[in-house]
């Protein structure tokens, strides 16, 4: 354990879009600075997620300074989407979670994200991460919150357990599918130099000088299925982890993480395990 390593730093702009692979990234009581502070809603203030609309994999969106974006998707022009200044919310849903977010101010950023998907949808802003959404109570401490991420400010995932997953994968029913790569399990940090599924045991961690609190495992679902750069479902890795890490009710991979202190992490920064 004593050469681990942060390997890559993955902060999605837009909650189910393609992330970037920044070389730093200031680390926020929230989560990374950035990282899905937007997302689209339905016509019934629903969030969407690649869970309904796995073309969301192949849009892109960059990330501007002051939290504005730049929107890309295959047959689209580009639009630059400013960070709204009216304080004025809608009310939207995220499995459940009832949270405030103030749509797009321009009528252009849900034109064209609704000619995207081929589906009515609005473009949503996280006005203040602070106190718009607390995380799960259950795994939570006082005061803890998170953006439109589906659960926790951070996801960890280990490359050593990538490689253990993927050989279990080439021994099973649809071999074919695997090698998977990172992308497919939509991690904001990926850690290198740790034996296979160590995660399972960490409590608390530092990177470089930040340090993070293991909230809980990581449930996957089916957008572990989704190729990214295809928009194509398979079956893995869920029918291997259904086999190998099944916990309970979930099928595991990765470790949701909560930051302790503020910071910068940066690639190739040492990782610690302090509990």
């Amino acid at each position: 354990m004593g050469n681990a390593q942060l390997l890559s730093i993955h902060v999605h702009p837009v909650k189910a879009f393609r992330g970037l692979t920044p070389r730093e990234a200031e680390v926020e009581p929230w989560g990374l600075a950035g990282d899905r502070r937007w997302a689209l809603v339905d016509d019934g203030g629903k969030v969407v997620t690649q869970r309904q609309q796995p073309r969301l994999a192949l849009a892109a969106a960059e990330l501007l300074p002051g939290g504005g974006v730049v929107l890309s998707a295959p047959g689209m022009d580009p639009l630059t989407v400013p960070v709204p200044a009216s304080a004025e919310t809608i009310t939207l849903d995220l499995f459940g979670d009832k949270i405030e977010g103030v749509p797009a101010a321009d009528a252009a950023a849900h034109a064209w994200c609704s000619e995207y998907l081929g589906a009515r949808t609005r473009l949503v802003h996280m006005d203040d991460p602070a106190t718009r959404r607390p995380v799960e109570p259950e795994y939570a401490l006082p005061g803890e919150t998170v953006t439109f991420a589906d659960g926790y400010p951070l996801l960890l995932v280990s490359a050593a357990s990538l490689d253990a997953l993927n050989a279990l994968i080439s021994e099973g029913r649809h071999a074919a599918e695997g090698p998977l790569p990172m992308n497919r399990f939509r991690p904001n940090v990926v850690v290198g130099g740790t034996d296979a599924w160590a995660e399972d045991d960490w409590k608390l961690l530092a990177i470089g000088d930040v340090t993070f609190r293991v909230a809980k495992m990581c449930g996957r679902c089916v957008v572990t299925t989704t190729d990214q750069a295809a928009a194509v479902r398979g079956k893995e890795p869920l029918h291997t982890l259904g086999r190998h890490r099944r916990f309970g009710s979930k099928l595991v991979f990765g470790q949701n993480l909560v930051p302790r202190s503020r910071g910068t992490i940066r690639v190739g920064d040492p990782v610690r395990i302090l509990e």
